[in-house]
């Protein structure tokens, strides 16, 4: 694992091409919803003990990272899109869309409040660490 020494983010390999951020996870939060500030402090008590597991701030997202990025949170101004990625498409009614991108699927699951983070929501999230993780 490399961490860049600006942005302190996690990647797999050195020196690999991202866009640093000065930004920090409250400032993301700012001015969303309190449903949705509630949503992401859930799901990062429930993935933090996922080892390994480190979070990182992109521009527009948290991005939380094994061997490689593996959850992708974007807060957008009414909900959170959470985006992992598999080696195959899977179907679940709690995801909003599927898409195959450089030879994975990137999996999308729209949350709006913290009750719609079942334990459904957080087994496929699971799916995508341990894809991390190969």
């Amino acid at each position: 694992m490399w961490t860049c020494p600006k942005c302190e983010r996690n990647f797999k390999s050195a020196n690999q091409w991202h866009s640093c951020s000065n930004r920090t996870i409250d400032e993301l939060l700012e001015g969303k919803p309190d449903e949705l500030v509630l949503a992401f402090d859930r799901i990062l008590l429930e993935v933090i003990d996922w080892k390994p597991c480190s979070v990182g701030v992109a521009k527009k997202s948290i991005v939380f990272a094994s061997k490689k990025a593996w959850l992708i949170v974007k807060p957008m101004s009414k909900e959170l899109d959470l985006k992992f990625y598999n080696d195959q498409a899977l179907e679940n009614d709690a995801l909003k869309k599927v898409v195959e991108t450089y030879g994975k699927f990137a999996h999308h699951i729209r949350i709006h409040e913290e009750y719609e983070l079942t334990e459904d929501v957080f087994q496929l999230l699971k799916i995508g660490h341990q894809y991390s993780l190969k």
